[in-house]
């Protein structure tokens, strides 16, 4: 009797047996707990993105949460990276004028590299990130760009978390 009351209980509790709770980081991350994240570098000529692509870097690990956040002190791997390319490109184009665009693409690329904080020469990763926006051209082309560059950024960050995090 004891039997048949157990046997549902342990088929119940062995069904989930394979399942893990929290992120499966990559192997080569699994000891690395928290990031630091210096200002990223701007090969670029638009200013202050530096400044952005950080700010939207740090925030997309703060929302993943698989790392922690730290200075170069107190971290297992510190994330050097560097704005390399912005690129726009016309997607719609005035119905009498095809040369004067009226919707832009603006794709943003980040080369990023992840060290050991304890031996800076060896690199646990690295990689390209790249992040786009779309938005309408407006009176003032070069406001309209800046108003557009903090979203290309923030999803070139989510893309290098989800990296870093997830593997992919």
């Amino acid at each position: 009797m004891k039997l048949l009351l157990f046997a549902p209980l342990a088929l119940l509790l062995a069904s989930c047996a394979g399942y893990q709770l929290g992120g499966v980081k990559p192997a080569p991350l699994a000891h690395v707990k928290a990031v630091a994240v210096p200002m990223f570098e701007n090969d670029t000529q638009h200013p202050r993105a530096e400044a952005l692509a950080t700010s939207a870097v740090t925030s997309a690990f703060a929302q993943d949460g698989t790392y922690r956040l730290g200075s170069t002190d107190n971290t297992d791997a510190i994330l050097e990276g560097k704005i390399s390319k912005i690129k726009y490109s016309s997607l719609r184009g005035r119905r009498f004028d095809t040369l004067l665009p009226e919707e832009l693409n603006s794709t943003v690329e980040l080369e990023w590299t992840l060290r050991d904080a304890k031996n800076p020469t060896v690199i646990l990763a690295s990689g390209t990130s790249i992040g786009k926006s779309k938005f309408f051209v407006d009176a003032n082309l070069q406001t309209a760009r800046n108003n557009a560059l903090p979203d290309a950024l923030e999803r070139a960050g989510e893309a290098l978390v989800s990296r870093l995090a997830n593997g992919y």
